[in-house]
């Protein structure tokens, strides 16, 4: 079957809830982190650190706003970004909305796992107006695809890496073998009908949430 594409936006389940709605407690939530392409390696093989500091504190930012962590790092080309797609178990929330909160920077020892900060907040130094979140325990957090990445050999290094880190991965099981989509990111046994869009021409995938024609 031939399916024709010129861009498209998509909403699936629940863990991929709008970002103006505050996650809820215990949830488990796709989230996006952008970083800089020779540390990505790093985050998957071992693991988020801690930020020392930042506006909520020290945590690891993280946000369900796509276009947001396609800003990070800041400061550095397009090309050298890469955007985790991550789940996100986030535990007790706070909402942190506006400029000097009094947990804004002390939530995590008050009993709360995540802090989110809403889309439009009062917070004047997030110019966006996207949404932002921090997690502090980076337990709570699981590598699971590759949401943004234009060199395409960085991008399956880092899906094959990611496959490898899968809880079970070399332990002998004989489940069918699953890979993540060069182009979705998603998982799949089989491989995902890849094509060029009629109108642009750039490699889609059906089953990938979004496509934007180039200009």
């Amino acid at each position: 079957m031939s399916i024709t594409f010129s861009g498209w936006e998509a909403r699936t389940d629940r863990t991929h809830l709008n970002s103006g709605s505050k996650p809820e407690r215990g949830g488990r939530y796709t989230m996006y982190h952008g970083t800089h392409i020779s540390i990505a390696k790093n985050i998957i093989k071992g693991g988020f650190q801690r930020s020392k500091d930042g506006l909520l504190g020290p945590g690891i930012y993280v946000s369900r706003n796509i276009d947001k962590a396609k800003c990070y790092p800041l400061n550095v080309d397009k090309k050298q970004r890469v955007v985790l797609k991550l789940k996100v178990h986030v535990g007790k929330v706070k909402k942190i909305d506006c400029d000097n909160h009094p947990l804004q920077k002390s939530w995590s020892q008050n009993g709360y796992d995540t802090a989110w900060v809403p889309p439009h907040s009062n917070i004047a130094s997030i110019k966006s107006g996207r949404e932002e979140d921090c997690v502090w325990d980076p337990k709570r957090i699981a590598v699971v695809g590759i949401a943004y990445c234009l060199n395409d050999v960085t991008k399956r290094e880092l899906l094959q890496l990611i496959d490898r880190q899968a809880p079970g991965a070399g332990s002998g099981a004989q489940a069918p073998h699953k890979h993540n989509c060069t182009v979705c990111g998603k998982e799949n046994v089989t491989p995902h009908p890849l094509q060029a869009c009629w109108k642009c021409s750039e490699t889609i995938c059906p089953f990938q949430d979004s496509h934007k024609c180039r200009n």
